[in-house]
């Protein structure tokens, strides 16, 4: 099982800054995930910053979620 996130922050040009339970801070870009059915209202900054962790993954005030495995395999560590 992949590590799942402690910590989600939105930053800006639609990137989520993620600490994960095994101590990494990883950066997901969630620009490929904008042209997916609903999820282009995340292009709103009111929805797209009301991110949070939910069960060591993340969601969005509007219910959308996200994989906690496709958070950990399609994100990059921060050095």
């Amino acid at each position: 099982m992949n590590p799942r996130v402690v910590t989600v922050k939105p930053e800006p040009a639609f990137k989520l800054l993620l600490t994960l339970t095994n101590g990494e801070v990883r950066r997901f870009d969630v620009i490929p995930v904008l042209q997916i059915g609903r999820f282009a209202e995340l292009r709103k900054p009111e929805i797209f910053n009301s991110v949070t962790p939910v069960l060591g993954t993340i969601q969005w005030s509007n219910g959308l979620d996200l994989c906690p495995d496709m958070l950990y395999l399609d994100s990059v560590a921060v050095s």
